[in-house]
């Protein structure tokens, strides 16, 4: 009888997956329209321009964030143009070469050497050596905080202590209080990965975002301390129900953030990846779902591959399976809408 009883759940279960998927499906685009790290309009130029070897795209942007104060802007497009200098540095080196102390340049160098100096086996030793140039970006415009990540980060790679790590964070907080770059490389150093603990990491997120702007992504750094702990195999058998329930708290209110974009829109998009996962791992299905839905065709390097050698195959994988996850729990419906009248597994 027992056996009987489950295999009926089973197939039902299969049957509402079959029926449901497709109307789950709506609002969503199909797996060929998504793409990964795709640019935004002001940034997709300078991209398409630095591939054709120009530098001025680039400069003109850069140059617009920095005279606007956009430094957030500033900082998500610093991370790509130094992703695309990774590997094709020419128009870069010809940048340069015709202003070789053009603040934005500078920066471009700084985050270049300092990305390839952590990929390095060596890593400590060479980030002390590209630590000239940091300096410099930051000379070259005294009141922009991005240099001061990027010093967060050298920091975070050559060891340093946390008095010396202090006293960078007070300079990259005085100029821009609620720089999201600095905040997540400040989360980063106090990691149990690095220097600190998950505890610390969620106190520091938690207070970070109460005291944060209305709409701000600083808001969701409990949800990377969340992501944190449950990367961390050694305890994941072992969780704490403060620490899930600090997990939980940390999704709701990047819920809540989210809400407050329009679905699709880029600028989240990370965010809502990263929450996507996290209420996959929570089993919150409905709910990871919707994300799924806000992000559109937006998906993300972070956190996918984090977990895979192939984060747009995860992405995907991973919608599917909320999207069936929700589909396999909901009711059998008759055509005109009305649950069935019978059965009990419906």
């Amino acid at each position: 009888m027992v056996c009987t009883m489950s295999f009926l759940r089973a197939l039902l279960s299969t049957t509402r997956m079959i029926r449901h998927s497709p109307e789950l499906s709506a609002g969503m685009p199909v797996d060929d329209a998504v793409l990964l790290d795709a640019p935004d309009e002001r940034l997709s130029p300078a991209l398409v321009a630095a591939a054709l070897g120009a530098y001025e795209p680039a400069a003109e942007l850069l140059a617009a964030t920095r005279e606007g104060a956009e430094w957030e802007t500033r900082d998500r497009c610093l991370t790509r143009l130094v992703t695309f200098a990774h590997s094709r540095d020419g128009w870069l080196a010809d940048w340069l070469t015709a202003a070789p102390r053009d603040p934005d340049a500078l920066l471009v160098k700084a985050g270049l050497a300092v990305r390839r100096a952590w990929e390095s086996p060596a890593r400590a030793e060479r980030l002390r050596e590209v630590g000239p140039l940091i300096s410099a970006a930051a000379e070259a415009q005294p009141g922009d905080p991005v240099p001061w990540r990027l010093a967060l980060d050298h920091a975070r790679g050559t060891h340093a202590t946390h008095t010396a790590f202090e006293a960078l964070w007070e300079q990259a907080i005085r100029r821009s209080p609620h720089h999201y770059g600095c905040h997540v490389a400040a989360l980063q150093y106090l990691s149990a990965a690095w220097y600190g603990s998950h505890r610390e990491c969620f106190d520091f997120a938690e207070q970070a975002a109460e005291d944060a702007l209305p709409d701000s992504l600083v808001q969701a750094l409990p949800l990377r301390a969340a992501f944190a702990l449950l990367l961390d195999t050694k305890l994941a058998a072992r969780t704490s129900p403060v620490q899930v329930e600090r997990i939980d708290a940390a999704a709701d209110l990047a819920i809540r953030l989210s809400a407050t974009y329009r679905p699709g829109d880029l600028w989240p998009a990370e965010t809502r990846n990263l929450l996507a996962y996290v209420l996959v791992v929570r089993g919150r299905w409905d709910e990871a779902l919707e994300q799924f839905r806000l992000v559109g065709p937006h998906a993300t390097s972070f956190p996918w591959s984090s977990v895979s050698d192939d984060p747009l195959g995860q992405f995907l994988d991973a919608r599917d399976g909320a999207r069936l996850q929700v589909a396999s729990v909901t009711p059998l419906r008759n055509r005109d809408g009305r649950s069935r009248a019978r059965g009990h597994y419906a």
